[in-house]
This record gives C-alpha cells, sequence and structure tokens, in this order.
C-alpha cells in the first residue's frame, strides 16, 4: 500500500525589514557552514552535528536561483530557517527556528519545524481499532496521543540525501508497532525550493499491513520576519466552508459546523486575531485555534488551495 501527500507553501512576504549591517544582504555569499537568520546571526551547520541514537545528524542548505534558502536538520527532518526575499528584495527569515541542536531535544521544543508522524493531531483515547484488532498507544497528551506518541518522527534520525542545490530527501523506516502503530512504513519526504520562491514537501510512505498515517509538517511561520512580533495582525483566507468543533480534550466531535457568522469564518481574508480575545464558547476548547477546517476543494495550478496569508508591513 502507498501512499502520497503533498504540501506546497508559496511564500510571500510583501514585508519592509531594516537589516543589521553585518548581516549579509540578499546578493551576498553566505559562508558554505552557516546560513543567515532573520535577526542577521550566523546559524552553524557544526552546532547541529551529532550522534544521536547511533546515527549522525547534521544541517543541510538548500538554496534556489533566486537567493531563496532553506536550513533543514535530519534530526526530527525540521525546518530551521527559510529566507525569501522581500518586496524590497532584502532577505527575511520567516521560519521560526531554533540555534542549534540542543534546543530541539528539550521537553519544551514545541515541534518547531519537524515532520510528524506517525500521525499528526489527536488520537482519542490514546487507542483505534483496525481490521477488529485495538491498538493502544502511549497518551502523551492528557488522555490522547498527540503527533505519534512520545517519540514521533520529530524526534529521531532521519537518512538525509542533498539531491541538487535545491532539494533534499529523507527517509526512514518506521518498525512495526513502533509506537504501537502496526506494520513496517517506509517513509520518503523531500524538500525541494521552487523557482518562484516556495517550498514544497513531498511525501510518500509505503506499509506492509493495514496501519493509520497522518503525515505533516509542524512549522511556524511569521511573515514579517523571525522576532519580529505578533502574527495577529497577519491577514488570513482559508479555502474552507466548515470546521470541526472540538471538545475539552481537543477531540473533533465528529460534527462538521459551517464557519458563517463563527470566529471560523476566514472565507474572505481577515486579520487572524481580529476576534480571538472575544469570549466565545466555540473558540473556549481550543484557547483560540486550533481545530481542523475542512477544505472547499478550490484548486489552483491543480492542487488544493488551503490558505492565503499575508504579512501585515
Amino acid at each position: 500500500m502507498k501512499i502520497n501527500a503533498l504540501l506546497l507553501f508559496a511564500v510571500t512576504t510583501n514585508v519592509v525589514v531594516s537589516c543589521n549591517n553585518s548581516a549579509p544582504g540578499a546578493n551576498d555569499k553566505v559562508p558554505e557552514d552557516s546560513t543567515v537568520t532573520g535577526k542577521g546571526s550566523l546559524l552553524s551547520k557544526s552546532a547541529f552535528e551529532a550522534t544521536f541514537d547511533g546515527k549522525q545528524t547534521s544541517l543541510y542548505f538548500l538554496e534556489n536561483h533566486n537567493g531563496m534558502q532553506a536550513a533543514i536538520t535530519n534530526y526530527g527532518g525540521r525546518m530551521v530557517s527559510l529566507r525569501v526575499p522581500d518586496k524590497n528584495g532584502d532577505m527575511v527569515d520567516v521560519n521560526i527556528g531554533l540555534p542549534d541542536l540542543q534546543s530541539y531535544q528539550g521537553p519544551n521544543d514545541g515541534y518547531f519545524g519537524a515532520l510528524v508522524g506517525r500521525y499528526g493531531n489527536r488520537i482519542g483515547k490514546a487507542r483505534f481499532t483496525l481490521d477488529g484488532t485495538t491498538y493502544t498507544l502511549l497518551a502523551n497528551n492528557g488522555a490522547n496521543t498527540l503527533h505519534g506518541g512520545k517519540k514521533g518522527f520529530q524526534a529521531v534520525v532521519w537518512d538525509a540525501k542533498k539531491i541538487n542545490d535545491s532539494t533534499l530527501e529523507l527517509n526512514r523506516v518506521s518498525a512495526d508497532m513502533e509506537e504501537g502503530f502496526p506494520g513496517n512504513l517506509q517513509v520518503k519526504v523531500t524538500y525541494a525550493l521552487t523557482a518562484n520562491n516556495g517550498i514544497e514537501i513531498t511525501y510518500e510512505a509505503t506499509t506492509d499491513k493495514t496501519t493509520v498515517v497522518n503525515l505533516t509538517n509542524h512549522a511556524y511561520f511569521n511573515l514579517n520576519g523571525e522576532g519580529s512580533g505578533t502574527i495577529l495582525n497577519h491577514r488570513m483566507q482559508i479555502y474552507a466552508d466548515k470546521y470541526t468543533p472540538v471538545d475539552t480534550g481537543l477531540i473533533p466531535t465528529g460534527q462538521l459546523a459551517p464557519v458563517a457568522g463563527t470566529p471560523f469564518d476566514f472565507t474572505r481574508p481577515t486579520t487572524i486575531g481580529a476576534r480571538i480575545g472575544e469570549d466565545n464558547e466555540q473558540l473556549k476548547n481550543g484557547k483560540g485555534y486550533d481545530h481542523n477546517f475542512v477544505l472547499n476543494g478550490t484548486k489552483v495550478n491543480g492542487l488544493h488551495h488551503a490558505a492565503t496569508v499575508t504579512g501585515d508591513r
């Protein structure tokens, strides 16, 4: 059984940033061992080199012909930095990343930039039944299993191969019953910077036994640039007419509720924080927006268009 999925982020910042004079500009050559963060500081490859679970970790740099750059570590397949040119041609790091490998191994790493699996989001009561067999998982989020369990894909070392200057391939095999999930799952994830300054993440997975799988990426973005403050003034449009209400454990109730007339209505561009402070029952369980949106099938260039977000500077 083979599963394929594709995430495509077309990154347009529309921001103006003032850069530290010591930071390289859009056309400056960055040392091979480092890249530049949005704060103008160097991100060192050596800070990500270690042996973890008997495997070597590293940091890989990608660049397209426009000077767009990404830094990705094979520890958790995490995107550490994503530098894109803004409307003035200045380079802005729009990905929220951490400076070294150790920072990603603490208890509060927040899945920053990570590949998430086997199962992104929550599995209620830490168990599921498949083909008549009930599988019990570790409850690592109250009574539920979150993002694959205690040691999900964010906390393992992937085998990495740089295909070309703008493409990185990551592979791993999740063994049968790893974190309680059935089947040997062979996973390949490809990061690629596109010619139009997008980042494309392609997932392929093959299993030898019927299983559940939900692979995703957990990057955090600030289109004004990392460290520039809140994203609540970004404008967002989500191509979804419905969302899934959740219970107090953030498990969907099974209802598909219309977004019309609720704080979840982003069918037109709306400031993210415009309604987040409202005393609204619909936002209570998620303490804001921690819900699934049901995409309505809008397509752009043959791909389902999930959302458009624009920075406010």
